[in-house]
């Protein structure tokens, strides 16, 4: 990198020329990486003069060279005079925040906003600030040939919409986001989709109301009917939330019949968004308003071939619960929950126990004793062991939520009863059941009740259902 004789001093711009076009990119990189002492040698006024020019001109090379060069030029504001001469850099950065590869556009600003700092009041209004306007370059991205560009500006329009402030977002942004809500490839449309509750909140509030219906929602009423699912899927997950935005009555006029037909779309995940995002429609309308159509969604997501889906709907039921309220649930909602306990799918039965706690926790013991407890004591006769075992595991999470009482007088005579089961894996799990729910029963029941029984286990001829027998009489509270 020195000239002839090894002296800095003398290193000639040409050098580097020939090194940048060279052939060999790790002899480009390490070029690249001493800038800082190629602008030392030249000197303040031919860096100014000649390297960056030259830079500037030379933005072509591979991403990793870029990168090198957007970095060292974050840290050129002495080796171009200081502040006063800073305005220098920009053409080069601003050359490099325009790249194809994100990492080099991401240190290019990193850059910018780093050599901001240091510009005076004065020179940032007359060189910096140009570079805020954004539209022309933006019109060009959202227009862009390659869907991949158009996905970016959907993905992050929200961010350039608090850049660019109320007028700009009216009069540009807002047909900008029309054209990505149409664009004619789905992953764009879903980008912008997943934005449109963002959007619509955060435009100017004395025509926000008006340019969402003029402007947004015929959008949004297209894409409910799309024709890929992930579009529909992202709408739905954010939709709403307009409910919030455009009041009672538009959301009664305009926005339900788009939820209904979201409730009876043919793709679960469009359906799961929906239901999942209720509680924004029922601060609004009540919940009132869709359950002529929630309930169908809800039975035939309850019902889905695919487990997982079974379990979503599954892991949203007290939330539903909570706002469609207790006669609707007891009426429409309970026959399904009961019905989850003996799927024969594992998880679907755990998520189904989770789920009945959660709803006593919710409508209370009174409840419990009535609706609940009967029918999952009632699954301890059930023919299927697995069934039966469903049975203890309910009784597990139930204990503590129902209380002393309910535990004691009604689900423990239950338990010790399944202590003859015939299946030692029953047996074994009574003796964790028993373990389980020794705090919340009554001390008399603990000695004259289930200390006899667990004793028994001990005795059993499987030894699984010994070790845990002796387990359970280990253990704190019966030792008490």
């Amino acid at each position: 990198m020195a000239g002839a004789d090894g002296d800095d001093s003398l290193y000639p711009i040409a050098v580097l020329i020939d090194e940048l076009r060279n052939e060999d990119v790790q002899l480009r990189l390490n070029s690249i990486k001493k800038l800082s002492t190629i602008a030392l040698a030249l000197g303040v006024e031919r860096t100014r003069t000649e390297l960056l020019p030259f830079l500037t001109d030379t933005i072509y090379d591979e991403d990793e060279v870029l990168l090198a060069l957007a970095e060292q030029l974050g840290n050129f504001t002495m080796l171009v005079g200081g502040p006063e001469y800073i305005h220098c850099l920009l053409p080069p950065l601003e050359s490099l925040a325009t790249v194809e590869e994100t990492v080099v556009r991401d240190k290019a600003v990193e850059s910018l906003r780093k050599i901001s700092q240091e510009h005076s009041p004065v020179d940032l209004e007359v060189h910096f600030e140009p570079l805020t306007l954004v539209m022309p370059t933006l019109r060009q991205a959202a227009e862009d040939k390659s869907w991949r560009v158009r996905y970016m500006v959907a993905d992050k329009f929200s961010e350039l919409q608090k850049a660019v402030g109320p007028e700009i977002t009216k009069n540009d942004l807002v047909p900008a986001f029309q054209n990505l809500l149409k664009d004619c490839e789905a992953e764009v449309r879903a980008a912008a989709a997943n934005k449109v509750k963002e959007f619509c909140e955060n435009l100017p509030e004395d025509s926000r109301e008006q340019i969402i219906m003029t402007h947004i929602l015929p959008c949004v009423k297209e894409l409910v009917s799309d024709t890929n699912q992930h579009v529909k899927s992202a709408l739905a997950s954010v939709i709403m939330g307009l409910s919030t935005i455009l009041g009672k009555d538009n959301t009664i006029e305009h926005l339900l019949p788009l939820f209904l037909a979201q409730l009876k779309d043919e793709c679960p995940e469009v359906r799961l968004n929906i239901i999942s995002n209720l509680d924004c429609v029922n601060e609004v309308i009540g919940i009132r308003q869709l359950s002529q159509s929630l309930l169908p969604a809800i039975v035939e997501l309850a019902e889905d071939a695919k487990w997982r889906v079974r379990l979503a709907i599954i892991e949203y039921m007290p939330l539903l619960a909570g706002q469609l309220g207790v006669e609707f649930f007891d009426e429409k909602l309970n026959t399904l929950c009961m019905a989850w306990l003996i799927d024969h799918v594992y998880a679907i039965r755990e998520a189904a126990t989770c789920n009945l706690m959660k709803l006593v926790k919710k409508f209370g013991h009174e409840w419990a004793q009535n609706t609940i407890v009967p029918k999952v004591l009632g699954m301890a006769n059930d023919p299927n062991y697995l069934h039966r075992m469903t049975t203890l595991f309910c009784i597990n999470a139930l204990s503590e939520a129902c209380g002393q009482e309910i535990t004691t007088k009604q689900m423990l005579p239950v338990v010790l009863k399944m202590a003859n089961d015939q299946v030692a894996n029953v047996r074994f799990n009574v003796a964790k059941s028993l373990q389980k729910i020794g705090p919340v029963l009554e001390s008399l029941a603990l000695q004259t009740e289930v200390k006899p029984v667990l004793e028994k286990l001990t005795t059993d001829t499987d030894m699984d259902v010994k070790y845990f027998a002796q387990e359970a009489l280990n253990g704190k509270v019966l030792i008490c």
